[in-house]
């Protein structure tokens, strides 16, 4: 099966997409390497909630010089994480239109670390929206390691033509 995009619904709030894969979150998205921090975004419910995946290897960049010794992953890469797959969760929720547009933070509030992401850990994003008017939606964000919540968040960010 190819994992890009496998849509069970038409693009309306409710909905869902099962599969967002890297060639499709590159579109839209404009993030790349090696700031891009998600792999693919699964059990999207269109203008609710989705999962972004970023399958951590000791090969980033930021292991080099982040704790090499006892490589973690930085939290605030991990807040990037949760910013990237709320911004496929808007895309997906808006359509083909907002496509490559940049979604800006405006503010991350309640972050919360609570256990080190190392190399060979899978993040598991999870996001669900909170709040939007206009161009500025709220989110809420926790981040899970084969169960176990790591990291959590709030924030808002703004989306802006290019």
């Amino acid at each position: 099966m190819n994992d890009e995009i496998v849509d069970t619904g038409q693009q309306e709030a409710g909905h869902t997409v099962d599969v967002v894969g890297i060639e499709r979150v590159m579109d839209m998205i404009p993030h790349r390497y090696p700031f891009l921090m998600i792999d693919r975004v699964v059990d999207v419910v269109r203008d609710k909630s989705a999962i972004g995946i970023k399958n951590v290897s000791i090969n980033e960049p930021q292991f080099q010089g982040h704790f090499p010794r006892h490589p973690v992953m930085p939290g605030v890469l991990i807040i990037e994480a949760m910013a990237q797959s709320a911004a496929v969760l808007v895309v997906e929720t808006l359509g083909k239109e907002f496509e490559g547009k940049l979604v800006y933070f405006m503010g991350v509030d309640k972050a919360r670390f609570r256990k080190p992401v190392t190399p060979g850990d899978v993040m598991k994003v999870h996001v669900h929206k909170e709040h939007q008017r206009g161009p500025v939606w709220k989110f809420g964000a926790v981040v899970k390691v084969d169960g176990t919540t790591v990291a959590e968040a709030n924030y808002s960010a703004m989306i802006l033509d290019n």
